[in-house]
């Protein structure tokens, strides 16, 4: 008995066929142009002529009407056809989905806030699990200004706020990109009983024997970026706001154009820390880590990132190639796929 067609397969023939039929169309319509070319000659002002241009206008105006006709359909199915490929493109995920739904926490890097997580969200619900982003302190739509943060703990406050509320016996997948590495490193310290694992996606990851300020002092300089100096012009700077020039070289090279512009209009000033962060082996080190490398980030190099993993190792390495700083956005199956690996393994 022969198989039935799959998804991709059924709409790879409609398209064709819906291609063929325009490109017939196309090729009269050229036709129709050289004719119109003839009507503006000489032939146009013969007056023995004159019927048949007429003629030719009104075939002309019926091929017009039958490209239009066949023209808007195609532009539909090829809409169609993209949503199903990229359907199918998921699907093959589909089988990694863990048997039980997890609860993963998001949490982002400086400057950018919740709404970076928007397509790995979104893949994370369709597939059952509970997904939440927050928006550390003075971050995306959390209404403290950046001056007013002062320390670790007034900038990881929403995190650490949400982890306390949860059920004494829930227990969260933590994933923490570029800066979040810190912030999730924190709350690991602070709540390891109810973190089932935390994966660092190209982040910074601190540790008992490897300080933050250590890390921090490797990253690469930052082009057109502005500081904020609130504690006066003779003191090192407070915050930094990222620059089109360090987001669009550095950050988002390999991602769509459209989160850039996205990214451009909500990014916002980052504080910047001089202290440094504690972390044991009682607490932090009772967490499974996950590093994801990203072989094409800009911002934390891969070299760092290896640096990192060899100072700090974690229970397990992943990579994702072809992936700039902003994972979520240029490889969101990618890391989709990854996450739920981990689901299934830690928790």
């Amino acid at each position: 008995m022969a198989s039935l067609p799959t998804k991709a397969e059924v709409f790879e023939k409609i398209t064709t066929d819906f291609s063929k039929r325009h490109q017939l169309c196309i090729n009269q319509w050229k036709i129709g142009e050289e004719e119109i070319k003839d009507l503006d000659t000489s032939e146009y002002k013969s007056t023995i002529n004159q019927t048949k241009c007429r003629l030719r206008k009104e075939r002309l105006m019926k091929m017009e009407n039958v490209r239009l006709k066949h023209y808007v359909p195609f532009l539909f199915l090829l809409c169609l056809a993209r949503i199903c490929t990229n359907i199918v493109t998921a699907e093959q995920y589909t089988h990694q989905i863990p048997s039980a739904k997890k609860h993963f926490v998001l949490v982002h890097g400086a400057g950018h806030g919740a709404w970076c997580w928007y397509k790995l969200a979104t893949l994370l619900n369709s597939t059952g699990h509970n997904v939440t982003t927050l928006d550390l302190a003075a971050s995306g739509i959390n209404p403290i200004q950046v001056q007013h943060i002062h320390s670790f703990s007034d900038y990881v406050k929403p995190l650490i706020k949400f982890l306390g509320s949860l059920p004494p016996k829930e227990r969260v997948i933590l994933v923490g990109h570029s800066m979040g590495g810190a912030v999730i490193s924190i709350a690991m310290e602070r709540f390891p009983e109810k973190i089932a694992a935390a994966v660092y996606a190209t982040a910074l990851m601190p540790g008992p024997a490897l300080s933050y300020l250590s890390i921090f002092e490797k990253l690469s300089e930052l082009t057109d970026t502005q500081y904020r100096y609130d504690r006066g012009a003779n003191n090192p700077p407070t915050s930094l706001l990222f620059g089109p020039k360090q987001l669009s070289l550095n950050l988002y090279q390999l991602s769509p154009p459209e989160d850039l512009t996205l990214a451009l209009s909500l990014v916002r000033f980052s504080p910047l820390f001089t202290e440094e962060i504690k972390l044991t082996e009682e607490k932090y080190g009772l967490v499974p880590r996950v590093f994801i490398v990203c072989d094409q980030d800009h911002s934390i190099k891969e070299d760092l990132q290896m640096w990192m993993i060899r100072k700090n190792p974690p229970n397990e390495v992943k990579v994702i190639n072809g992936s700039d700083h902003m994972v979520m956005f240029s490889r969101p199956l990618e890391l989709f796929s990854n996450l739920l690996k981990v689901a299934e393994k830690y928790s």
